[in-house]
């Protein structure tokens, strides 16, 4: 399995310590951009750029044929069109937020708070996310995630400071009672760890070609 590393920022740059030498092709940046020529040895391609770059190698990547897993947040994907080109390509992408597996999780556990809300009287939702202060969105694409998961009516406050990795809280409150969950990423590996996993995923031969979520990748393997 040859990967190529697109983006060397905070997150990209961890992903080579996943990967063997022999494994990666690249890495590539804006000093270095990915051409399809350079692609050609690779069977995969792991991408953390900006939502503001991707236009810039969108295409690149399509041309070059391989599968594709995107960390790239702050960007307006079409699903429905890329789907379809993607499947005519008979290529396999996917698209995350956020790569943690341990997210996956607190995604169901938010499901299920949603889902259960109607019991509770009156319950107020909220949803506050801090980051480091290089990152570029706000909300962050996790926390509109938390918001899409929970399928409740939920106000979203963002925070930047130092160099925190991520950290997302849920607080439901009622007149009687607060019930919160938070989930902390303690170190960027943890997104490159689950950007690796996800491209296994997508080699695997018994996914089919299309456009993937980290979401729809994560319910196929635990069934």
């Amino acid at each position: 399995m040859k990967i190529a590393v697109i983006g060397t920022g905070k997150t990209g740059s961890e992903v080579s310590g996943f990967l063997k030498d022999e494994q990666i092709i690249g890495p590539f940046d804006s000093s270095n951009p990915p051409t399809v020529d350079a692609l050609e040895p690779a069977d995969a391609a792991i991408i953390f750029v900006p939502g503001t770059a991707v236009d810039e190698i969108i295409n690149v990547v399509l041309e070059s044929g391989i599968a594709a897993a995107w960390g790239s947040t702050g960007y307006d994907w079409n699903d429905e069109e890329l789907d379809q080109q993607l499947k005519q390509r008979d290529m396999k992408w996917m698209r995350a937020s956020n790569f943690s597996l341990g997210m996956n999780i607190v995604r169901h556990c938010l499901q299920m708070i949603g889902k259960s809300a109607g019991i509770l009287d009156e319950p107020e939702f909220s949803i506050h996310e801090i980051h480091h202060t290089d990152k570029q969105d706000a909300p962050s694409g996790t926390a509109i995630s938390w918001k899409e998961w929970l399928g409740q009516d939920a106000a979203i406050t963002s925070e930047r400071k130092g160099d925190i990795k991520g950290i997302h809280q849920l607080e439901v409150k009622t007149g009687f009672e607060s019930i919160k969950l938070e989930h902390e990423a303690l170190d960027r590996a943890v997104f490159a760890e689950g950007a690796v996993w996800a491209v296994k995923q997508l080699l695997d031969a018994s996914v089919v070609p299309g456009f993937y979520t980290m979401e729809t990748l994560f319910d196929q393997k635990i069934g």
